[in-house]
This record gives structure tokens, sequence and C-alpha cells, in this order.
């Protein structure tokens, strides 16, 4: 089925033709401890009920993290948007805006903090735009301690790092998902059955059926409720509560 592209302008609220329009979370805070980035959501539930996780969490790109395609929708050079945008926005050669879909910063931050490591795997045919955007987009580091010690889930003013930083692994070129996770299991140096991978085309669950990665599909991109549901999942095929443990 045809993707539809969305140009991602992000000026408040999303336009009503947005993908993330109708969520609460796509909502741009204008505070001033988030100005310059995404406002962090609540991590995911799975991420802190004290059960195992997988060793890895690996992504695609296009429609997974973001809600286009990069060898396609993105005219390079790319550079990155300025004042309050600057660090959550990247613009090509038209003007078009690009960033991710709104979780997608805070799951990244939560999987660092947990302890779990994440890889990318996709085939576009504009690998080179594809790691000018991880390198563009940014994520805070730390996320917000409430009076009780509790972490809110939600940013602070921290540092800023290029998304791309907070992968341990990118498989990012040409030919199948297969190849990726043998990359992946290669450079990381952990078994299939330790990663769960989060992918929105049904045809790149072959991974699951030929390695033995969990595959979980995504429909709208990934989201906190996505990662929950995927690490369930992979609970289940590890028996139950048991699995690799990281850190707590």
């Amino acid at each position: 089925m045809p993707r539809l592209f969305f140009s991602t302008k992000i000026s408040g609220t999303p336009t009503p033709s947005s993908p993330s329009a109708s969520s609460p979370s796509a909502t741009t805070d204008t505070s001033a401890s988030t100005t310059f980035l995404h406002h962090h959501p609540t991590l995911p539930s799975t991420f802190t009920d004290s059960l195992p996780l997988p060793k890895v969490l690996v992504f695609d790109l296009d429609y997974t993290l973001w809600s286009f395609w990069v060898d396609t929708h993105c005219t390079p050079p790319l550079k990155p948007a300025t004042g309050r945008d600057a660090g959550r926005i990247a613009k090509d050669r038209h003007g078009e805006s690009f960033t991710f879909y709104p979780d997608v910063p805070g799951i990244l931050l939560a999987a660092r903090m947990k302890g779990v490591k994440v890889a990318a795997a996709s085939r576009t045919h504009a690998p080179d735009v594809a790691m000018e955007l991880l390198r563009i987009l940014h994520v805070y580091d730390q996320v917000g301690v409430s009076r009780s010690g509790e972490e809110t889930g939600k940013s602070t003013v921290g540092s800023l790092k290029p998304a791309k930083d907070y992968f341990d692994n990118l498989q990012i070129y040409p030919g199948n998902k297969v190849q990726h996770m043998e990359g992946i299991k290669k450079k990381l140096g952990v078994e299939y059955a330790d990663m769960l991978f989060f992918d929105d085309e049904e045809r790149n669950r072959n991974v699951e059926r030929e390695r033995g990665v969990c595959f979980h599909l995504v429909r709208d991109g990934v989201t906190r409720d996505e990662i929950d549901e995927g690490v369930k999942k992979w609970r289940k095929r590890r028996g139950g509560g048991g699995g690799a443990s990281v850190n707590q």
C-alpha cells in the first residue's frame, strides 16, 4: 500500500495533515525547559516493572522512527533548523522540515538509562542522508526527577546530544534485514534471541523465521505503547519473565 508523505511542520501545534496531529504527546511544549527539543513523554511501562528487557532494541528508520522515506522525500543538502527548532528539526534544500515521531527521543533516552543497546536497520538507498539526519536531530541526555526522587520521564534542561550518539550500531545500507541483523549480532556480540526489532513492513518478519529475532510490526511509527507491546512479546517468546537482564 503506497505511503502518504506529510512534511513535518512544527510551530507549536501539529498541522491537521500531520500523522501525529491527533496525538496529545505530539503538541510541542513551548515552556523554557523544552524550547529546543521534544517534550520527553512518560517512560514505557515495561522499562519500570523490574522484569527483563531485551539486550538490544533494533529500529527501522523510515515510517518507524520518522514519517517519511529518506531516499524519496528528503532533498539534500540538509541543515539544522535555527531558533526554537534547533536540534529537533532538519531542513532540506526546499525548506521542508523533517523530525522524529513524537515519542522517539524519549524512547532513545529511556533505553540509554536502562542499559539497553540500540541499533538501526535500514535498507534506504540514501544512507548518507539518513546518517546526516541522525547527526542533526538531537536528544536530551537526562530526564526530570520529582521531589520524591522518582523519574518523571519529562525532559529538563540538560546537554543536547546528536541522536546518532544514542545508537550502538548502525546498519544503514541497501540490502535486506537479515543481513542487518547479522551485522548487529556480530558488532554487538549478542544473540538473536536477545534482540527486539521494530519495523513497519510485514515482509521483514522473515528475521524472526530465519534468525529468531523477535519482530514487532508498527503501523504509525514507534510509540511508548508499541515499545511495551514489543517488549511483552519478546518476554513471552523467552518464556515469561525470563531472559537477559539489564541494568535496573
